[in-house]
This record gives C-alpha cells, sequence and structure tokens, in this order.
C-alpha cells in the first residue's frame, strides 16, 4: 500500500469551510479512482492541514497527486496552498490489539 501525504497552509477564509469543501469535493473523486483506500484531513488549528490517503499502488498515488492538484486549482486556490507533498511505500499501519 502507498500513502500519499500532502500539507496546506490556509490564506483565507474558514478551516472548517475548507474542511467541508474537501470532503464534498476530493473525497468522491478519490473514491471514484482505481487503487483508493482511505483519505482524511488533519486540521492542525495552526492554519496548516494535512492531507492523508492510502493507495493500492504506487501509480494509483501519482493519479492523486494530479487529481487533489486539480481539485485544488479549481476548487480551493483562494484559500489554501500546497506546502508539501509525498508519495512513498506504507511500511507499517496498524491499530490496537484485539481484546483477547
Amino acid at each position: 500500500m502507498y500513502a500519499r501525504i500532502a500539507t496546506y497552509r490556509l490564506t483565507n477564509g474558514d478551516a472548517a469551510d475548507v474542511v467541508d469543501v474537501a470532503r464534498r469535493g476530493m473525497l468522491p473523486i478519490f473514491q471514484r479512482s482505481p487503487g483508493f483506500k482511505r483519505y482524511g484531513i488533519v486540521d492542525t488549528r495552526d492554519g496548516m492541514f494535512v492531507s492523508v490517503s492510502l493507495w493500492g499502488s504506487r501509480s494509483d498515488a501519482d493519479r492523486a497527486v494530479v487529481a487533489a492538484a486539480d481539485f485544488v486549482r479549481e476548487q480551493l486556490a483562494d484559500r489554501i496552498i500546497l506546502e508539501t507533498n509525498s508519495v512513498g511505500d506504507l511500511s507499517f499501519f496498524e491499530g490496537a490489539p484485539s481484546s483477547l
């Protein structure tokens, strides 16, 4: 599995509105994309957002970079700017151990 992690800086407007636009707009685009697994946003409350998405392959994650850039340019360019973008092989992603 591969992860795409991007950080964005809020330049204008309300953080909650940006998250809502991403949930209503970017999530459905990702959900229709090959290899999509999960997507979420972390609002760090300091004017920054971290976008995390999980993908089945490197090429799936690379396509997500393009899709996200297109979406931000069309829907959020007046409110956020991309600070960093990374795609990498997810070494591990574990949860709490199950109860016995």
